[in-house]
């Protein structure tokens, strides 16, 4: 047995404090609340946007420019090496397809096809997007990429 096996089970089980069981516990009376105010009160959450009569920090900072994030698409990344992987050849691959070999999360993003890696099978691959050298390289072996909404 060693001291860090020890000490590791030396603080795992602390009961939780007991406040509220008298003033001589050294957390009676207000259970270690302060006096009046919201934090006293049940129910009461901190915030982290409220700074109690200053003004926010959201709101002290000028809005400036334009940003382009809302109208950016994001999409379902797959490499030809992850390709390489998980299909035999001579396999059609659909979003749902890798979908169901969990190479995507969801089907609501658009899937995009990059070239890292390299392929050796003929396979039909069906995706929103292709990189060129992902396109070349899928080609190159006799397959084909499709491209699908």
């Amino acid at each position: 047995m060693h001291i860090a096996e020890i000490t590791k089970l030396a603080g795992a089980d602390r009961r939780p404090k007991r406040v509220g069981r008298g003033e001589g516990s050294g957390s009676g009376k207000t259970s270690g609340r302060g006096t009046k105010g919201a934090g006293s009160r049940s129910g009461w959450k901190q915030r982290g946007l409220q700074e109690g009569g200053q003004m926010p920090a959201f709101r002290r900072m000028p809005k400036r420019g334009f940003s382009n994030a809302q109208f950016e698409v994001r999409y379902s990344v797959v490499n030809i090496a992850a390709l390489e992987e998980a299909y035999p050849a001579n396999t059609h691959v659909t979003p749902q397809a890798l979908r169901e070999s969990g190479l995507i999360r969801n089907l609501r993003l658009p899937v995009k096809v990059l070239g890292d890696g390299s392929l050796t099978k003929k396979l039909t691959v069906e995706a929103a997007k292709f990189s060129r050298s992902a396109m070349e390289k899928i080609k190159q072996v006799g397959g084909e990429a499709r491209v699908s909404p």
